[in-house]
């Protein structure tokens, strides 16, 4: 398909349909977190095994964008986004027929592989289209639904739960995933026009994953950004547990005190760009990181201690999410503002160690006890090593200004 310009009227449908793409992704993660027990006991499953089901997901949505990225950056954006999108359908229809947690597990992998090109693509068609403080704009609004979403899916997997098994909720993100390619086929026109396309060998990129390694900057800000996810996951793996087991909630109130936190998630997303009005994404991104650490430490000390309870573990993790809401779309942003010619490329391995490190952090809670002390400690963990990213690899102080205008394709 031929590259198609973009004019600013059409920025919101871009967004919009970007934005549900990248939902794809968290919703394949946690719509079925509230049915986590359900699906222990229909298919005689521990639980710490059974949250490894959503650490095959993180890991497939990780392998996935490492080889779709590129792909992407050779072939264009959108035919790699629909064959994405087409895997997703087909692994969530057969999960809802799994007949053990075995299947279930590579089959939930395959789910991650196929919702990974919403991830990876979208990230990259914001780099085609914008740089500097426009990107870091339209990230917050995509970095909205990428984070917001983990935290509102299970409250959508509870009301379902309503009326079907945790089978019809793999049904019903089949039924999803066929919408968005309808929506893509009509909808989205190719960003990437074939003057700017790259090498599909092996060898080059190789040799682009190599050079965006060497980069220190880069490496560190993805680091943050994937620390900050990893908090966020640490909270989304273990709340079933600690809400429901700890603290004794049904599935619905877990639906709505989970979603609740995705407020505070939205109001940082969506107070970043008025924000950037007057400060630098790298100083945003800075000051956030640092009240993360310290509300962290709050966090953690006051689950393990048990002082105040659920009210006191609910205002720690709202603040934290606060915190990532500023985080989440202004690293990336600075990370991808260097290396626009290789959009893809770079947006695959800064979502690929974003959704590896939350592979890593999920399984830690469940490790710890599943209970608020392990989800303060994991929390607080991936936010302090975050901080230590940022200032002995990234280090922000040396970060130039952005202030670019937003840059249009061509046609």
């Amino acid at each position: 398909m031929t590259t198609t310009a973009v004019t600013a009227p059409s920025r919101l449908r871009i967004a919009l349909i970007l934005g549900a793409l990248i939902a794809l992704g968290p919703l394949t993660i946690d719509t079925y977190l509230p049915a986590l027990p359900d699906v222990g006991r229909d298919l005689v499953a521990s639980e710490p095994v059974v949250q490894l089901t959503l650490t095959g997901t993180l890991a497939g949505l990780a392998l996935g964008q490492l080889v779709i990225g590129p792909l992407s950056d050779a072939y264009g954006r959108r035919r790699l986004l629909l064959a994405g999108t087409a895997v997703h359908v087909l692994a969530s229809a057969l999960v809802a027929l799994a007949p053990s947690i075995e299947v279930l597990a590579v089959l939930r992998v395959l789910q991650g592989v196929g919702a990974s090109a919403g991830a990876v693509i979208g990230l990259a068609v914001v780099r085609d289209l914008f740089t500097g403080r426009a990107a870091a704009t339209m990230l917050s609004r995509l970095i909205l639904v990428m984070g917001a979403f983990p935290v509102l899916a299970p409250t959508l997997g509870a009301a379902l739960l309503n009326w079907v098994s945790w089978r019809g909720v793999f049904l019903f993100l089949a039924g999803y995933g066929l919408v968005m390619l309808a929506v893509v086929t009509s909808g989205l026109p190719e960003t990437l026009p074939v003057s700017r396309r790259r090498s599909a060998r092996f060898g080059p990129t190789l040799r682009t994953y190599g050079g965006l390694l060497r980069d220190r900057t880069f490496v560190g800000l993805v680091l943050v950004a994937g620390l900050a996810m990893g908090a966020l996951f640490s909270y989304v793996s273990g709340a079933a547990y600690v809400y429901q087991q700890q603290f004794g909630m049904d599935q619905q109130t877990f639906g709505i005190a989970f979603g609740a936190g995705a407020i505070w998630l939205v109001v940082g997303t969506q107070l970043n760009p008025v924000v950037l009005r007057r400060f630098e994404p790298r100083q945003v991104m800075s000051t956030a990181v640092a009240a993360g650490v310290l509300v962290g430490l709050v966090l953690a000390v006051l689950t393990a201690t048990g002082t105040g309870g659920l009210p006191a573990v609910l205002a720690g993790v709202w603040a934290l999410l606060l915190a990532c809401g500023f985080v989440l779309p202004n690293a990336p942003a600075l990370a991808l503002a260097r290396h626009g010619e290789s959009a893809g490329t770079a947006s695959a391995l800064l979502g690929s160690l974003q959704f590896g490190i939350g592979a890593a952090t999920s399984p830690v809670v469940g490790l710890l006890g599943n209970d608020a002390a392990a989800m303060g400690t994991a929390m607080f963990g991936a936010i302090a090593l975050a901080g230590i990213a940022l200032v002995a690899v990234a280090r922000p102080w040396t970060l130039p200004d952005l202030n670019e205008e937003p840059e249009l394709a061509a046609a």
